[in-house]
């Protein structure tokens, strides 16, 4: 290694260890993605898809689109650069996919804007601002503290945040990898009056995710008497937005929140309350769209394995980050499958 070399190595790693907002720019560097484009057969999306709002660009209000909903902060960002270009690259008509992006008031949206543009030049997409003391006011402490991030709860906002043209969003934490088709899932049937799908899992212990006040008390105890109600994970849902507008259904999950300020109904953050407002009223969706519960055990931190079947979407829901596990030289198996799509951009590399 010559001795300039060596010095602006150096200087590099000083400037990480003594400033830790210019470590944290490094870090967030992404490379560029490679373009995706149409197949042949791909709906053509023109100003006459939708008349709602004739301002925006077509594709923003079109009902040939795929509309994807994501949140988007400094935290994530890394898994959320990994979960678009595994949408893009596994979709036959990318370029008719628009993304709407959630930021929290607090967060340089500016920012976040421009790293998703400089890794997706082509990207069509939006930030949208979330004001979050909508939330925090409702928010109650859970057994883990991650879970208390507001942002977490702007999936209850969607309806309210994105245009009202928008009728149908498919909504993704940023934890998750697809390898498959999006339209697929987003095509799913929701009936004649189903506001939401998303994989179900009647084997789980329903029960557990509220307290023994909730299942004590005679009238709360009620909520579920007329339903089939099953888990499911929050993390990959279709939503039709008009119904849910129609329905108020933000209010109900609200509702809810507000009842657990009262008394301690449940313990896990955002989940519960939309498990008491759809829990067993859901289009149930194949389990091979969400393969969650890869971040490992929340107490021991353990690798997980699939679930028997078929894959279309891989999803680290739970406490270790494939990102996280990799940096620190402690993969599980699985988070092989995650690191192609990494375009994290490392901030200097030396020749042997």
């Amino acid at each position: 290694m010559s001795q300039h070399l060596l010095l602006i190595l150096l200087s590099l790693l000083f400037t990480v260890f003594s400033n830790p907002i210019s470590a944290s720019q490094i870090i967030q560097k992404f490379k560029e993605a490679p373009q995706f484009y149409n197949s042949a057969d791909c709906p053509i999306i023109d100003p006459g898809d939708d008349d709602d709002d004739v301002s925006a660009k077509p594709i923003f209000c079109s009902r040939r689109a795929v509309h994807v909903a994501m949140t988007l902060d400094a935290a994530y960002i890394r898994g959320s650069v990994a979960a678009v270009l595994s949408v893009l690259q596994h979709s036959s008509c990318p370029e008719n996919i628009v993304f709407h992006f959630v930021a929290s008031a607090s967060a340089d949206a500016s920012s976040l804007r421009s790293t998703v543009s400089a890794s997706f030049p082509y990207l069509e997409f939006k930030v949208y601002v979330f004001n979050v003391s909508s939330v925090s006011r409702l928010i109650s402490s859970s057994i883990r503290s991650a879970l208390d991030c507001p942002l977490n709860y702007a999936r209850s906002y969607l309806a309210d945040l994105l245009p009202p043209c928008v009728r149908r969003v498919v909504y993704l934490d940023s934890d998750l990898i697809l390898v498959d088709d999006i339209a697929k899932l987003a095509a799913t049937d929701l009936g004649r009056d189903t506001v939401l799908a998303a994989p179900e899992y009647c084997n789980a212990n329903f029960t557990s995710y509220f307290t023994s006040a909730f299942w004590s008390n005679p009238t709360l105890s009620l909520t579920f008497a007329d339903r089939k109600a099953c888990y499911f994970n929050t993390g990959v849902m279709v939503i039709d937005l008009s119904r849910w507008r129609e329905g108020e259904y933000t209010a109900r999950i609200e509702d809810w929140m507000a009842m657990q300020k009262r008394m301690r109904i449940y313990e896990l953050g955002s989940l519960p309350p939309f498990l008491l407002v759809f829990a067993g009223l859901i289009k149930p969706v194949n389990h091979r769209w969400n393969q969650h519960g890869l971040g490992g055990d929340n107490f021991r931190g353990l690798c997980r394995d699939l679930h028997p079947g078929p894959v279309s979407l891989l999803h680290w829901s739970g406490k270790g980050k494939p990102w996280a596990r990799l940096d620190a030289g402690r993969p599980c198996p699985l988070d092989a499958l995650w690191s192609p799509y990494d375009l994290l951009q490392t901030p200097f590399a030396l020749d042997s």
